[in-house]
């Protein structure tokens, strides 16, 4: 994920007819103003604005390769409207102008066909994309149980049954609905595997924070997909926040580097603390006034929230404060990390140290730097100055030693390397050559197996993220983030602990390198080995 969609501004070409379509055509489906119109609430309208971007080469017979966005993912607070969103979506997949049919010269308009009996058109302006419906839309609605798909499902038949697609779509019934052109709309869960290899158009799959391996959902969204990519569909994701101990659908997808996945995660001032009863309203405020949702009074959300915090302050905070967020066991909260993140660029040959956790076939490998003033980042090296971070997938398997060796070659030439704290497993013949090569008071084994050591260097490195007055600070890198939230204690004789993965699939290599990487400059500020302090930091 390489920007925040959330924040950017509508200048690129989408297809404005939807959001009028929307509006024109679906109501709200329960509550006081059950029957009037759909007006998207500003995160719905930016968000469908953002699902509809099209290339600016889209040609007249592209379906999905058009539009600048495969899938998206909408990761937001419980109760606001992900769900009526969702069904006004579908609405428009199913019988609006979701098919991009050119682009205007001017004067064109779009008119809804005689049965809709609407007396709605829409005119386009100049260079305007326009769009016409989809033959034979296939459409499913997807969640692990029935119940579930009621969130959209429920939302949708009143849409429909109530305002003016009750003419165009005059067969909705308990589970599906039939459309014109042979077209319909399924409920489907993990039980209907019948249904799950069929074509699709258009899938919205609906929590998918707690669809995993074990209750056999990962395996439908992947079944799904396919049959989107047959038919040049395609789907949109729906959750709360995850959690990050059960490597969910929602997670796998959230960490996605594709670029052409929408990542709709407006996501909260990462320095408020959700346990403070001010800082928590300030929370609660930017997930649901500054989202534009107008419904939910927030003195209710609180009162939810607190309850439910009394029991388990983890889920309250996912539901409502929209935090990926795991359980007490997690070595240090994700947004207590994310808080101490200040990018900066580096200047010429800065005096720093490394840390690195290395693997060979199954973990990462991770090489992390700190400058004297305690500003932690992953360097880059090579041609293309890619990231210090090698996942063994991306090798065939193993982990590329000979770019690892060139990679501390070329960082003991960029930067003036005081320390280099190495654990040792895998990689004890490269640490001999590499203390050969540079010396063997700057190259130095670090076990981290072993647990009075580790121990004393986790919560140096912890206390200093929580410490008011630390100068640490660090580039955000967002699979240190990532590997930090998936560390856990596991505890040791004596009252010790060290670091460990929840799962298999949940690694914290980068992390362990942020730690052994803050040893290593803890152990040169206490030995006073930094020379004249000075800042290398560019502008």
């Amino acid at each position: 994920m390489t920007s925040d969609p959330t924040a950017a501004p509508i200048d690129f070409p989408t297809l404005w007819v939807v959001y009028d379509w929307i509006q024109a055509h679906c109501v709200i489906p329960d509550g006081l103003n059950a029957g009037d119109p759909f007006v998207p609430a500003d995160w719905q309208g930016k968000f469908l604005l953002h699902y509809y971007r099209l290339r600016p080469d889209a040609q007249v017979g592209d379906l999905s390769t058009a539009f600048h966005y495969r899938r998206a993912q909408v990761i937001m607070a419980q109760k606001t409207g992900k769900g009526p969103a969702t069904a006004a979506q579908i609405c428009a997949e199913g019988v609006g102008p979701t098919v991009f049919n050119g682009w205007a010269q001017g004067g064109e308009r779009y008119v809804c066909p005689p049965q809709c009996m609407c007396d709605w058109s829409y005119e386009y302006e100049p260079g305007e994309a326009m769009a016409v419906p989809r033959n034979t839309p296939l459409i499913q609605i997807t969640a692990f149980s029935e119940e579930q798909t009621g969130n959209i499902y429920d939302a949708l038949r009143p849409m429909i049954q109530d305002g003016p697609l009750q003419d165009l779509i005059p067969k909705v019934g308990e589970s599906f609905t039939r459309l014109p052109n042979r077209g319909r709309i399924d409920t489907v869960t993990s039980s209907a595997q019948s249904r799950l290899g069929q074509r699709v158009t258009f899938v919205a799959q609906d929590e998918t924070g707690i669809w995993t391996e074990q209750n056999k959902m990962i395996k439908v969204a992947e079944t799904q997909r396919r049959g989107l990519a047959g038919m040049g569909g395609r789907s949109c994701e729906t959750t709360n926040a995850y959690d990050p101990s059960e490597q969910s659908v929602a997670q796998r997808t959230d960490e996605s580097n594709a670029p052409d996945i929408l990542h709709w995660f407006p996501k909260p001032p990462a320095h408020l603390s959700y346990t403070n009863k001010e800082e928590r309203r300030q929370i609660h405020r930017f997930n649901y006034t500054e989202q534009g949702v107008t419904w939910v009074p927030l003195d209710a959300i609180e009162a939810e929230a607190a309850e439910l915090a009394e029991k388990d302050a983890a889920q309250a905070e996912r539901f409502y404060g929209n935090r990926v967020v795991a359980g007490t066991e997690t070595w240090c909260p994700g947004e207590e990390w994310d808080a101490r993140a200040r990018p900066k660029s580096v200047g010429y040959k800065p005096q720093v140290v490394l840390g690195m956790d290395g693997s060979d076939t199954k973990d990462w490998t991770v090489i992390r730097a700190e400058t004297q003033d305690g500003y932690q980042f992953t360097p880059t090296y090579g041609p293309d100055n890619k990231p210090c971070i090698w996942n063994p997938e991306d090798y065939e398997g193993q982990v590329p030693r000979l770019e690892v060796d060139a990679a501390v070659d070329e960082l003991m030439r960029k930067y003036k390397v005081l320390r280099f704290y190495v654990d040792p497993p895998y990689w004890e013949s490269e640490i001999d050559r590499w203390a050969e090569k540079f010396g063997d008071k700057t190259v130095i084994r670090f076990e981290t197996y072993r647990p009075v050591q580790m121990h004393a260097a986790v919560e140096r490195l912890l206390t200093d993220i929580r410490k008011q007055d630390s100068e640490f600070h660090h580039d955000g890198c967002e699979i240190t983030a990532r590997h930090v939230r998936n560390a856990r204690k596991a505890a040791r004789p004596s009252d010790r602990y060290v670091l460990a993965k929840p799962t298999a699939a949940q690694k914290i290599d980068a992390c362990v390198s942020s730690v052994v990487c803050h040893e290593a400059w803890g152990d040169v500020t206490l030995a006073k080995l930094w020379r004249k302090r000075y800042y290398t930091y560019a502008a």
